[in-house]
């Protein structure tokens, strides 16, 4: 296994986003080049984006490019005059259910998007690309832990057949263009500075403002909830380490990167209660469609390749998210 480089030159994708400011600015952190490129859309408040940004941009060298990935010349432009070696792509469309209401912004982002992605590395060829996909690609499987040896070909939404999609993309022009690729797939993230539609975070805003809070299928749900920092740790591993071509000429790799410990709804809700120090509303509501039940990552492989699995609790990590939202948003 290879350390990180730091004197890599690396472009991040969605590099305003939760996930893609986590990593930056830990790899700036460290002394590496980051390119972030992001088209600062206002799926959710601009004003985190920007909050964001303005710490990347303290450091000498980050650079910034404001851009949407489903404008082929600007992603093409970028590669030309940054001439990355390795690519993060983390930029996408989110959300399940605002997947079923507004079906174009996912192909336009996650499909002609990294498209355009991969295009730009087949023709300024870089060392590596990892890319975002989703535990949302196991559908409703039923068994459990989910492992990336499973079958994912029964989507139960639009966003989960988009990830599907990248997946198979990202194969083809692995063999096609020997162009080594790794998939994460990452299960539900969450931390300070976090995307505000995820349920955490809605849940947090409704408790501090008194409201009710929509608990989906009246509360039995579990997922398995992964702290920032577990993922960033995660990536960090694998982009230095390509993978090696399989027996049909594709260096293609896919993870789970996940807490391997699905919690009840229920009791992520009580820890937050405890670190906001507020009791919630709460207002039962049946399954939303594109739901699933239940979410688990078999993360052997992770261990086996990098010797490291998520180990963040609920506890520690909501403990921090809680401080910054406090906070961000009461202050």
């Amino acid at each position: 296994m290879k350390v990180l480089d730091v004197s890599k030159r690396y472009l991040i994708t969605g590099g305003a986003g939760f996930i893609g400011f986590f990593l930056s600015k830990s790899l700036l952190e460290k002394g590496a080049e980051v390119i972030g490129l992001d088209n600062m859309n206002d799926y959710y408040e601009v004003t985190l984006k920007e909050d964001r940004l303005s710490i990347l941009e303290t450091y000498p060298k980050y650079h910034f490019v404001k851009g949407d990935l489903a404008d082929k010349e600007a992603v093409f432009d970028v590669f030309k005059e940054f001439a990355p070696q390795i690519v993060v792509n983390l930029a996408a469309q989110a959300g399940v259910r605002y997947s079923i209401d507004n079906p174009d912004a996912y192909v336009q982002s996650n499909i002609v998007g990294f498209f355009n992605v991969l295009e730009a590395c087949r023709n300024y060829p870089v060392e590596h690309l990892v890319f975002a996909s989703s535990s949302s690609v196991y559908g409703g499987n039923k068994k459990v832990p989910f492992s990336t040896q499973d079958k994912v070909d029964k989507p139960v939404s639009l966003y989960a057949a988009t990830k599907k999609s990248n997946e198979l993309m990202a194969y083809s022009y692995s063999k096609l263009y020997q162009i080594p690729l790794t998939g994460l797939r990452f299960f539900t993230v969450y931390g300070p500075m976090g995307r505000p539609d995820m349920a955490y975070f809605k849940f947090a805003k409704k408790i501090m403002a008194d409201e009710p809070i929509q608990i989906y299928n009246h509360g039995d749900m579990l997922r398995d909830f992964t702290y920032i920092d577990d993922i960033v740790k995660g990536i960090e591993n694998i982009l230095c380490n390509a993978p090696v071509q399989d027996e049909n000429g594709a260096a293609y790799k896919i993870y789970n990167i996940g807490n391997n410990k699905p919690e009840k709804l229920m009791d992520y809700i009580a820890v937050l209660e405890r670190c906001l120090g507020r009791e919630a509303k709460k207002e039962y509501l049946p399954m939303q469609p594109g739901d699933v039940y239940e979410t688990y990552a078999d993360v052997r492989e992770l261990m086996e390749d990098y010797d490291f699995k998520p180990s963040t609790t609920i506890e520690e990590g909501l403990s921090k998210f809680a401080e910054w939202f406090l906070d961000y948003y009461q202050n």
